[in-house]
């Protein structure tokens, strides 16, 4: 055990001073000013990545994206995670230690600690602290109301179609190879749209088309969209049901003040889609109905 907290301990580095990160048996922090905001999510080799397409690496990276990403999404800043990997012997651990590496720098979260066991598959399961920050509540996917304008943060429909292209090995924007690998949480993002006023806000981790039913459901509002900004290489059918994007859907009664507030934090401009509406039964796409596509988590 002690040769693995080593090969984590080089490549995450040393601590800030007064802290314990790898190599103890629990962590020690300096706690944030402000509220706690708790994720966890979890990936598994053969089901959230193919391992003969993407490396461990990439798979480490996806799961601690998706876990910060959900931490985004209430419009919080991630603070630390901790990594179990659950892998078969002989597996490249100072892969696995990079790609948490790597991830941990571009998600601004530490990875402070975690386990290694021996599995006859590969899962990498993460759970993260995030802080808000500042007065106000955190923004949940139940707050949305009638009137309400609705917004991406970005294209949707890149992570699908770089799985394509990986798969078919058919010509393809490398921008997408590149977000199916390495998908981007949106941190910032959520952070200014809550400071803008944003009522309801989630990441677009499992498709649009879901994703999009499951807000108007928790708010007890209806959707129209006039439209899907989709990724260069993607179609609309993997914008609205690829999933993986991890891009955020907004609702805003103030679009003017979301836009501005993108603008002068030097953000992507949000992308206007639709509408709530005042009927819950509504799910439409250019006036036809929005089908429920996208990935729906079952056991058994």
């Amino acid at each position: 055990m002690r040769r693995i907290a080593a090969v984590f301990e080089q490549v995450l580095g040393a601590p800030p001073p007064g802290e314990v990160w790898i190599g103890d048996d629990a962590a020690v922090v300096a706690a944030p000013a402000g509220r706690f905001v708790f994720a966890t999510d979890a990936a598994v080799g053969g089901v959230h990545a193919d391992l003969s397409l993407t490396g461990l690496d990439d798979l480490v990276w996806k799961a601690l994206v998706a876990t910060v990403s959900d931490i985004g999404a209430v419009g919080a800043r991630p603070t630390y995670a901790v990594v179990d990997f659950c892998a078969p012997s002989g597996t490249d651990l100072v892969l696995l230690a990079t790609g948490v590496a790597e991830a941990a720098a571009a998600c601004a979260c530490p990875v402070v600690g975690g386990d290694v066991t021996t599995a006859a598959d590969v899962v990498v399961a993460v759970a993260a602290t995030g802080v808000l920050e500042g007065e106000g509540p955190a923004v949940l996917r139940s707050g949305a109301s009638q009137g309400d304008v609705l917004f991406v943060t970005g294209p949707l429909g890149a992570s699908a179609a770089g799985l394509r292209v990986l798969r078919t090995g058919a010509p393809g924007p490398s921008s997408a190879v590149a977000a199916h690998r390495r998908p981007r949480a949106r941190i910032a993002e959520g952070v200014e749209a809550r400071r803008a006023g944003a009522t309801a806000m989630m990441d677009v981790s499992d498709g649009l088309g879901i994703d999009l039913h499951r807000l108007a459901e928790a708010s007890g509002v209806g959707v129209a969209l006039d439209g899907v900004p989709v990724a260069d290489g993607a179609t609309e059918e993997e914008a609205l049901g690829g999933g993986e994007d991890f891009e955020l859907v907004v609702a805003t009664p103030d679009p003017a003040r979301l836009v501005g507030a993108f603008a002068a934090a030097g953000l992507r401009a949000p992308i206007e889609i639709g509408r709530c509406t005042d009927d819950p039964a509504e799910r439409t796409l250019r006036g036809l109905p929005l089908a429920r596509t996208g990935f729906e988590h079952r056991l058994g």
